[in-house]
């Protein structure tokens, strides 16, 4: 059995509103290692020293992201920022960064049932699998993201998210 990668995350927490979430930090953490574990293990792909930076934000925030990098203007639940290849080539070990806005997360935890944490652990393995190269942008390589989604949760004691739905394509190669 393969040892676990060695992953420096950095969570900033930059809106007050999570607060109410009890350790969203730890939580965040916990999640990015285990999407990276479970990337390593099951694609062999090599994260081991590797550094992700997770922003936990708001609405306006994110908005503010979504419009100015990809030219969305609206809020949404998580976006992904992977480190381009070529520094990635030159040794950098900065996979990426990821933004999760609160008030999404929490409508969307309400609206389908689950609990906050939970979603909040699944869209940071979500954000996580987009820096390491997983997209969902074509029913393939959505099915294949969302099954290593489900298996990262699953080793997370998280219940499927996807259970009873179809698999979700966007035209949107980073979400």
């Amino acid at each position: 059995m393969s040892q676990a990668p060695r992953i420096e995350v950095d969570v900033l927490v930059e809106a007050a509103l999570w607060a109410s979430l009890a350790d969203a930090e730890a939580l965040v953490v916990r999640a990015v290692n285990a999407a990276c574990a479970g990337a390593m293990t099951e694609y062999e792909i090599d994260v081991d020293g590797a550094e992700i930076a997770v922003k936990l934000t708001d609405d306006a925030t994110i908005r503010a992201l979504n419009r100015d990098w990809r030219g969305k203007d609206y809020a949404t639940n998580v976006l992904s920022f992977p480190t381009p290849e070529v520094a990635r080539a030159g040794g950098d070990p900065h996979l990426g960064d990821i933004a999760i806005a609160y008030e999404t997360l929490a409508r969307e935890a309400e609206a389908e049932g689950k609990p906050l944490a939970d979603h909040l652990a699944h869209l940071a393995v979500h954000g996580t699998l987009h820096l390491l190269g997983y997209d969902h942008e074509v029913a393939e390589e959505a099915e294949e993201m969302e099954a290593m989604e489900r298996r990262v949760l699953a080793d997370l004691a998280i219940a499927d998210p996807y259970a009873d739905t179809e698999p979700v394509l966007t035209p949107d190669p980073i979400n």
